[in-house]
């Protein structure tokens, strides 16, 4: 099974972002900063140039249906919040405020209160107001009691403290912040593989596992600021990207200069059981799993090669344990796995 039979047409979705790619950059004016393709869009502000507004937007996909069959709808709030703050701390950027979308057939109390809370939670977590939102009613769009949602925040960050890669060069290492699960990815292909047969199987609880699959497919998407912001602070952060959709091979290449590729190591680290569980019973490829799902690896940091140590030492106290899964090579932007 691949991405494609569970509805999900990645190649179809990039080729027509790419054909738009022009018709993008045809609206921004001289206070656009960078090109198309960031995990944030950057923008200068009038009159003072030096502060650049990091604007990004994302959602939940259909880990929403997951949550929301678990009476988690809290959780929806604080995933989404985390899910963007990492993409514009990738950047070297902190967070200003955030808003939100929600939209349903019918939007309830019993969704809408904790649905709210999640958000405020997930705001008041990272120090910024939930600044406004949107929630629409749309009956015969959603079936009754579904719904989705949406994100948006808006960071800052200094120009010349801009992470975007352009310094990145061949001797660099690439540090792996390990992931809790799925975060907010490649969950049309997991339900259709592991829920084929209905929401019973949330509560299989596989052998040698501590938990059930509901419980593995609803990790929390987690927040990398603290340790990006602690690379950035030290000037250690040469890039950095957020492996969502498309995974450690899609997502490292936006962030890479010309002539430059990635070598990763996957020896280096453990992959969490519920990608093993999911490859096994769709009997999907590897390179479709390191193409779909995170793998185990949330963030990755892109630092200078004779600066690792440093880099490990600076990590120490973080929450989270880094590792090094690879090295920055001359190449053509690409990635390359080895085992």
């Amino acid at each position: 099974m691949d991405y494609k039979e569970s509805g999900v047409d990645t190649e179809a979705h990039q080729s027509a972002l790419s054909s738009l790619k022009d018709k993008i950059r045809s609206s921004f004016g001289n206070q656009v900063v960078g090109d198309v393709g960031h995990f944030g869009g950057l923008y200068a502000l009038p009159g003072d140039e030096d502060r650049v507004l990091v604007a990004t937007t994302d959602g939940l996909g259909t880990k929403v249906e997951l949550l929301a069959s678990l009476g988690l709808h809290e959780r929806v709030g604080q995933d989404l919040v985390n899910h963007c703050i990492n993409d514009i701390a990738v950047l070297g950027a902190r967070p200003l405020f955030f808003l939100d979308y929600i939209a349903g057939a019918g939007l309830i109390p019993e969704i809408l209160r904790p649905l709210v809370d999640g958000f405020v939670e997930g705001c008041l977590h990272h120090g910024i107001p939930l600044l406004g939102g949107e929630t629409a009613e749309m009956p015969g769009v959603y079936r009754e009691g579904g719904y989705d949602v949406a994100g948006f925040l808006v960071g800052e960050v200094q120009r010349d403290r801009i992470v975007d890669g352009s310094i990145i060069e061949p001797g660099d290492t690439v540090i792996g912040f390990p992931s809790a699960g799925l975060h907010t990815n490649g969950y049309s292909l997991a339900r259709r593989v592991l829920l084929g047969s209905g929401e019973k199987g949330l509560h299989e609880t596989p052998p040698g596992w501590s938990r059930t699959v509901g419980q593995a497919l609803a990790a929390p998407h987690l927040s990398y600021r603290s340790a990006l912001e602690a690379l950035t602070s030290a000037g250690l952060l040469k890039g950095a990207a957020h492996i969502t959709g498309g995974g450690l091979v899609e997502n490292i290449p936006r962030i890479l200069p010309g002539g430059t590729g990635v070598v990763i190591d996957r020896t280096r680290w453990k992959v969490p059981p519920i990608f093993d569980l999911i490859e096994v019973r769709g009997d999907i490829e590897q390179h479709e799993m390191f193409r779909v799902f995170n793998m185990g690896i949330g963030v990755t940091a892109l630092v200078s090669g004779n600066r690792t140590d440093e880099a490990f030492a600076l990590l120490t106290e973080s929450e989270f344990t880094p590792i090094s899964i690879g090295q920055v090579v001359e190449g053509e932007g690409r990635v390359e796995l080895g085992w």
